[in-house]
This record gives structure tokens, C-alpha cells and sequence, in this order.
């Protein structure tokens, strides 16, 4: 299996190298006059979104550079293309057809091993887009009537995953957790959306990815979560990379490139619900799985600082992928270069980046239990339908009760993993009624059914439920 994964890679590697060859650059205009800057972006992560999607559709990058043109007395154009994963991305930075891209963290690895060599497309990390600490962007689910309760049920069976991606390294470290390796499980390396339809069809036991996918699986009911990425505590983020030799010709595009990026940033963190309904609009993909990962307290923290756990965070990611042939090695101290949004930050940089609070916190006041929510570690969230708002809970509990007491349509309610504080879908969650808790804490959310026995059996009295007996038990 490690050999037909290492073929994989090689063969991306040597198509990569053949479109360099054969394909010309075009990061500069023809003309004089104008200049081309070449973006490439993946609608459908929506942790890339501040760097992509949402910062396609705002304008902010065409505002920035339209007031550059007032400086330079050039015209700038911007080319805007997009992928489904890193590597096609990042063989398009290899053949000069892509000067500025994101992709989550093993492909950025592999985009500087690949490009480091080749002084015209040589590239650089500059900015983060979106980040979790823990790693919950990266999960493991299976079908709902699976009968596996633990990633050690999965030996023998076929797990499908993006080869060489930080979903690969989490399935990896996951299974050497629970004593197995790679090589106790069947992997079949496919494309996320491959590997979905591969799991809704009963043709694979597992599928191991990145956001937004496994929650999208759970969401819809075809799928349940098995394993979080979490669990390892190993940080897992997306970014943005830049040719460097067009950063030294152009800085001041790079620079407007970050600049409008913050400021997309900003206004995700600022207005959660709104930008997370118009990247739901433009990708198709579901308004309520967008605002899970997006939305306050949400998956992802929106941040471009470059933060030193994300740096060393790549350093443990690097032995795996050399393990696999994905790549060679890499400098990290030479490859992460942080001066261009240090700029944008000016002297607020480093708080910036030693902060790791939550970019959007879930506020507000409790109307059923009464209390303010702020930083609260339980706070919950509930998105009802008419009117089209949402509010908040101080607790799960309190969650269950504002729904009840309210009766509206629901359109989608969150909470906090008991365990790990994981933000999850409530109505997909597995619950725990325990009689011995305070009256506003007896209903506990887990997101792994197997943490839920576990706790329940650990706790006289307390009982497994689902969502439907949580509700009537608040």
C-alpha cells in the first residue's frame, strides 16, 4: 500500500515538473502598463475563504489594487482561478500560472519542497488564513449504521483519504495512537468530493479529511463522526504562499493582497452569520456547515497572523511527509516568511500573533436561563429559521430549553463538546442526561458516541440519549 501511495506522488511530482517545463509565466503584463497577478484559491474550503472565495466576491484585493494604480500609474488585472485541492494548485505555481495561493498545511509543505529549487517559482509562506490548535478541522466519520466505535475497529477495511494531506497525517497519528499504522487499514487516496460519494455509496468503511467535508457528511445524515483530529492536539491550519522572486518584483501587491485579506478577515469576524450565508450562496455548500466552522466559536479561528505553534506545527507534519516521498525536505526558517503581513500589522503584529483567543467569541445574554455569554466555555448557540437570527445560551441545557420554550423552526443549533469544547451540531450530537450535575448542566453534547458511553458509565446514573430525548428531558 506505502508503495502504490509513493507512486502516487511521484507521478503528481514529475506532471508538475513536465507543465514547468512547457508552460510560460505570465505574473507581469505584456505591456508595461498593466500587470497580471495570478490568484489561486479552493472555493469549496471554506477555512480559505478570507484569501478566496469571500475576498473574490468583496472586491477588496481589486479596491486595493485600483488604489495602488493611483501610486504607480499602473493598471492591474487580476486572474482568479480555482481548485479542489493544494496539489493541482500547486502545480500551476510550478509552470508560473499562479503567483499568490492557499491550501491547508501538508500541501503548502509539499508547494515549498517542490518549488525551492527553481528560482522563477520558488515560493514562500506569508500568511495564515484559518486555524484550529487542536486540529478539529481534520476528522475521520463513517456511516451511520457502521458498527465501528473506535479508528481500531477500522483494521482490514477501506478508509479513503487525500493522500499526503494533513487529513492523511491525522489518520496516521490517530491510528498509532490506538496501536495500529497505515498499514493495518486499506487506504484508497481520493479527492474529498470522491471520497464522499465513496462513503454515501457503501464503498469504503471510512473517510478521513479535511473541513468542510466530514461535517457536510454529518449534517446531511449520511455520516457520523469516529475520530476527531483533536484528539492528537496537533494544530492544523491553511495559509497563503507567494512566489517569492513576484513578491520581490511586486511587494507592494503582495502587500495590498494581505491588506485586503485582514480586511476580509475582519469583516468575517465581525459579521459571521451574513458572511458565512453569502459563502454558503457562492459554493453550493450548506449555509449551516459553513457557520459551524465560520461562526463564533466556530472550527476555525480567522487570524493572518504566522503564530509560532503553526510553525512548529509544520515541523512535526514534515517527518510524515517525507516518510511518504511527498517531498524532500524544507527550511522551514528560510520558507515562513512573516515581513509582508508584519507590514500590513505595522506595531500591533506581535500582539496580533501571540493571541490565540478567539477571533469571534460567542456573546450576548441568555434569555431563558438568564446571564451573560462571553468566553464562556459552554456557551451554545441556536439559528432559528423565522426570524432568520440567532441567540445564544449559556449551556447545552439552557440551549435545549430556549428551543422548547421558543418554539420556532430550528435551523441549525451548536454546542460545545462536553469534553473537548468542539463545536458540533446538536441535533447530531450524542447526548448524556446526568441526574448529579447542576439543573443548567445536566444535559451533556459529545460529538463521539464512544465518549459518551464512556462518561455515562463513569457516572452513576447518567444515561446515553439522543437529541429527540435530550430535548424533552431539558
Amino acid at each position: 500500500m506505502m508503495n502504490s501511495t509513493r507512486s502516487r506522488l511521484t507521478a503528481l511530482a514529475l506532471g508538475a515538473a513536465v507543465a514547468a517545463t512547457l508552460t510560460t509565466g505570465c505574473g507581469a503584463g505584456n505591456d508595461g502598463k498593466t500587470v497580471t497577478v495570478n490568484i489561486g484559491y479552493q472555493s469549496k474550503t471554506i477555512n480559505t475563504v478570507t484569501a478566496g472565495t469571500l475576498l473574490r466576491d468583496r472586491g477588496t484585493f481589486e479596491a486595493e489594487l485600483a488604489a495602488l494604480g493611483k501610486t504607480t500609474g499602473l493598471a492591474y488585472r487580476v486572474e482568479w482561478k480555482d481548485f479542489a485541492a493544494g496539489p493541482p494548485l500547486t502545480a500551476q505555481m510550478l509552470a508560473s500560472q499562479v503567483d499568490i495561493g492557499s491550501m491547508g498545511d501538508a500541501p503548502i509543505l509539499v508547494n515549498g519542497s517542490k518549488t525551492r529549487d527553481h528560482a522563477d517559482v520558488k515560493s514562500e509562506l506569508i500568511a495564515v488564513t484559518g486555524y484550529n490548535l487542536r486540529g478539529s478541522l481534520n476528522q475521520v466519520v463513517v456511516p451511520l449504521d457502521s458498527s465501528a466505535a473506535t479508528l481500531a475497529d477500522l483494521r482490514g477495511q477501506i478508509v479513503s483519504t487525500s493522500v499526503g494531506s494533513a487529513a492523511h497525517g491525522m489518520l496516521a497519528t490517530g491510528l498509532a495512537a490506538a496501536g495500529m499504522s497505515l498499514e493495518d487499514v486499506k487506504l484508497l487516496g481520493q479527492d474529498p468530493a470522491v471520497g464522499a460519494s465513496a462513503l454515501q455509496g457503501d464503498q469504503v468503511a471510512a473517510l478521513a479529511q479535511f473541513v468542510p467535508w466530514p461535517q457536510k457528511l454529518v449534517h446531511d445524515g449520511q455520516a457520523r463522526l469516529l475520530y476527531d483530529g483533536g484528539s492528537a492536539g496537533i494544530p492544523t491550519f491553511h495559509a497563503v504562499v507567494a512566489n517569492e522572486r513576484f513578491g520581490t518584483e511586486h511587494p507592494d501587491i503582495v502587500t495590498a493582497f494581505l491588506t485586503a485579506q485582514r480586511k476580509t478577515t475582519d469583516y468575517l469576524n465581525q459579521h459571521p452569520l451574513e458572511a458565512a450565508q453569502r459563502v454558503a450562496e457562492i459554493t453550493g455548500l450548506p449555509a449551516e456547515v459553513v457557520y459551524l466552522y465560520n461562526g463564533p466559536n466556530g472550527l476555525v479561528g480567522f487570524d493572518p497572523t504566522i503564530k509560532p505553534q503553526l510553525v512548529d506545527a509544520l515541523g512535526a507534519l514534515l517527518p510524515f511527509l517525507k516518510n511518504l516521498g511527498a517531498l524532500s525536505d524544507l527550511n522551514l526558517g528560510e520558507f515562513v516568511d512573516d515581513r509582508y503581513i508584519r507590514a500590513v500589522y505595522g506595531p500591533d503584529y506581535e500582539t496580533a500573533r501571540a493571541s490565540v483567543a478567539a477571533p469571534s467569541p460567542l456573546t450576548g445574554t441568555d434569555s431563558v436561563c438568564g446571564g451573560t455569554v462571553d468566553g464562556l466555555a459552554t456557551a451554545s448557540e441556536v439559528w432559528f429559521a423565522e426570524p432568520a437570527t440567532t441567540a445564544v445560551a449559556r449551556t447545552p441545557t439552557c440551549l435545549l430549553r430556549q428551543i422548547d420554550t421558543t418554539g420556532g423552526v430550528v435551523r441549525a443549533a451548536y454546542v460545545p463538546d462536553h469534553g473537548t469544547g468542539t463545536r458540533l451540531f446538536a441535533a447530531t450530537a450524542t447526548w448524556v442526561s446526568d441526574p448529579a450535575a447542576a439543573p443548567e448542566d445536566r444535559l451533556l453534547p459529545f460529538a463521539i458516541r464512544a465518549d459518551a458511553q464512556r462518561y455515562a458509565a463513569a457516572h452513576p446514573g447518567a444515561a446515553v440519549i439522543d437529541y429527540q430525548a435530550a430535548l424533552k428531558a431539558r
